[in-house]
């Protein structure tokens, strides 16, 4: 099995703390200690994002393995974060994860449109929540094979 970097960055957008804390301690509890970036609503995240991309050098985008979004942000939707990562060629090929308490067919019809590679409803019990933000982060965090910089697939 293939560890994961520990440089790389996931970065949450998350705005219920209690569901932030609780995806950090599933992750620790696995050993999965990648750096943790948060924005606490859709506007702060694509801010984050494109102020991280006029500063190149302290970009925590060049080492972003994995993007956790909730739907239900305050000031701008996921879906419309979604829209901008997908359009923006740095982030476009970066692995985004819904993880969201919504389980409407549009809300998941439409994030597998804009380029979602993930759609997961939030479970309520406790440990069902740590078992999933455990395979989420497994799965894209150690076992899957991103696509490196100098590969073809981000030319497209």
């Amino acid at each position: 099995m293939r560890l994961a970097k520990e440089q790389s960055v996931l970065f949450m957008v998350e705005d219920n703390p209690d569901d932030e804390l609780l995806t950090r301690r599933a992750l620790k509890s696995n050993h999965l200690s990648h750096e943790i970036i948060v924005a606490r609503d859709g506007q702060e995240a694509i801010r984050r994002l494109a102020e991280d991309e006029e500063n190149t050098a302290s970009s925590f985008v060049d080492r972003l393995a994995l993007i956790l979004l909730d739907l239900k942000l305050p000031k701008i939707s996921g879906l419309d974060v979604l829209r901008s990562i997908r359009s923006n060629p740095k982030t476009k090929k970066i692995p985004v994860v819904i993880l969201t308490s919504s389980n409407e067919e549009n809300d998941i019809a439409e994030s597998y449109q804009l380029g979602a590679n993930s759609f997961i409803q939030k479970p309520v019990d406790f440990e069902r929540f740590l078992q999933a933000v455990k395979t989420i982060g497994l799965y894209w965090l150690v076992f899957n094979e991103p696509c490196s910089k100098d590969s073809s697939c981000l030319k497209h």
